[in-house]
């Protein structure tokens, strides 16, 4: 067979391949606008298309989904009907998440705000040197550094004095973490496992990555946001630097929700259960939601997350997020904020950290302007917090991005808080923060070159994967 027969076979092979992965992507996508996106493409030019499929296309998987629903089916309806009758009113605005979520707030929490990386450190280890029985520590990523180092050698010290430390990373996230990393926290007693949604690797499997930050020390005490291990995390590390982030430190009876989330993943990754150690008696005056959501879930609970934080604002509505790539139902709840007459801030970055969601973002951006949205950039460096502040009342941080990987794709948690003081602390933080900024008007898209809103138009065709 001559040279340009056998172009002509494989490019005939390619094809066929092309047209069976768009009927799959047809069959298996989530949303009609990607299935028209990745048939489209498989189909024409499957030349560029069929390989990023194979790592992005898969949107089922089966056995972590009915672990994780049998788990939610555990919860008592009749335990949830009676903990909703004590919130106050002005926890019900929040109600249809407490039954989407299969969860409920919890009453009493003390909450503390950890404004950047080294606050949110210095309480992590000053909690794991205070362990006295066991650690749950999960984080997106964890680098082999100066923070990463001091992490592992925090943990060893703990599992060497008799405490159980038990830890998670994602193995995608975390994909430049050495092996001899991981195995010299083995050797020192820490129980630490990549976390994956087949329990067989599938190095062709990008999406459902489990974006989670968790820590837990002795049942009581607990901290969700934005944050991981390394030191860019820490402002150490330019181009990006000083880094923007924003944890949260809780102490009562929700901690035993950031348990439970911990617990679902650890139990499908090695088939056992960690200890779940009773919180402390609620000492604090804050009422917390924990919302652990993911692609199992029956509904879109991350992107409803949001609809319903947005849709309870009746005088503000502050939002921050590094990536502002938001699906039709926010961004319908964003313009009927700005109808009802709240003051409807977000706080994006000015410096990429992902080229292509960048310029995705600048024409959401844009848009968001043209219905009364106001848009500011932050000026120092990066800004990476998740946190939204609805009215006086009511703060959530954790680890949502507002896109369409943390809306469909992967495993994230937030706190959804209810506590004027708190929200004031997270009033002045945000204050702060939008003085550091930049208020961006339809001129950062009309003065933009032609080549550069044409990119802004094409990347968000993939909007779906960004």
């Amino acid at each position: 067979m001559s040279i340009p027969q056998l172009i002509t076979l494989l490019a005939m092979l390619l094809h066929v391949a092309g047209i069976l992965a768009a009927m799959h992507a047809v069959m298996n996508t989530r949303t009609p606008q990607g299935a028209f996106a990745w048939a489209l493409g498989l189909a024409l030019l499957p030349y560029v298309t069929l390989i990023p499929y194979l790592y992005l296309g898969r949107s089922r998987f089966h056995g972590y989904v009915t672990l994780h629903r049998a788990h939610r089916q555990r919860l008592s309806q009749a335990s949830l009907r009676s903990e909703l009758s004590g919130v106050p009113d002005a926890c019900m605005q929040y109600a249809a998440l407490t039954q989407m979520l299969g969860n409920s707030f919890h009453a009493g929490q003390q909450l503390r705000l950890l404004i950047n990386g080294d606050a949110t450190f210095e309480a992590i280890f000053s909690a794991i040197a205070q362990a006295e029985r066991c650690i749950l520590i999960q984080f997106f990523i964890f680098h082999d550094d100066e923070l990463g180092r001091r992490m592992q050698q925090a943990l060893l010290e703990r599992a060497a004095a008799g405490v159980q430390v038990f830890a998670l990373f994602d193995g995608i996230g975390s994909h430049a973490l050495p092996k001899h990393y991981v195995e010299t926290l083995r050797q020192g007693g820490v129980a630490i496992f990549p976390f994956a949604t087949q329990r067989y690797s599938n190095r062709f499997q990008l999406n459902f990555r489990n974006h989670r930050k968790v820590v837990v020390v002795d049942g009581w005490l607990g901290f969700v946001g934005g944050l991981n291990v390394g030191n860019e995390y820490l402002g150490l590390k330019p181009p990006l630097a000083p880094w923007r982030d924003t944890h949260l430190q809780i102490d009562g009876p929700a901690v035993l929700d950031l348990q439970r989330s911990f617990a679902v993943d650890w139990h499908w990754v090695t088939g056992e259960l960690p200890p779940l150690l009773p919180p402390r008696p609620a000492q604090g005056d804050a009422y917390t939601l924990i919302a652990a959501t993911g692609p199992a879930d029956p509904q879109e609970s991350c992107s409803l997350y949001f609809t319903t934080a947005i849709n309870a604002a009746c005088k503000r509505l502050w939002l921050t997020t590094p990536y502002f790539v938001p699906d039709q139902a926010v961004m319908s709840a964003l313009r009927l904020a700005v109808m009802r007459g709240v003051d409807v801030r977000i706080l994006i970055p000015a410096r990429p950290d992902h080229r292509t969601v960048f310029l995705a973002s600048t024409l959401h951006a844009y848009d968001a302007i043209n219905a009364g949205i106001r848009i500011y950039r932050y000026q120092p460096g990066f800004i990476h917090q998740k946190v939204i502040l609805v009215d006086d009342d009511t703060a959530s941080i954790g680890s949502m991005n507002l896109d369409n990987r943390s809306f469909r794709l992967n495993f994230e948690i937030s706190a959804l808080n209810v506590d004027r003081r708190f929200a004031e602390d997270v009033e002045r933080m945000l204050m702060d923060d939008f003085g550091r900024a930049v208020e961006v008007t339809r001129d950062e898209y009309r003065q933009s070159p032609y080549l550069r809103r044409l990119a802004m138009h094409v990347a968000r065709l993939f909007d779906p994967i960004l």
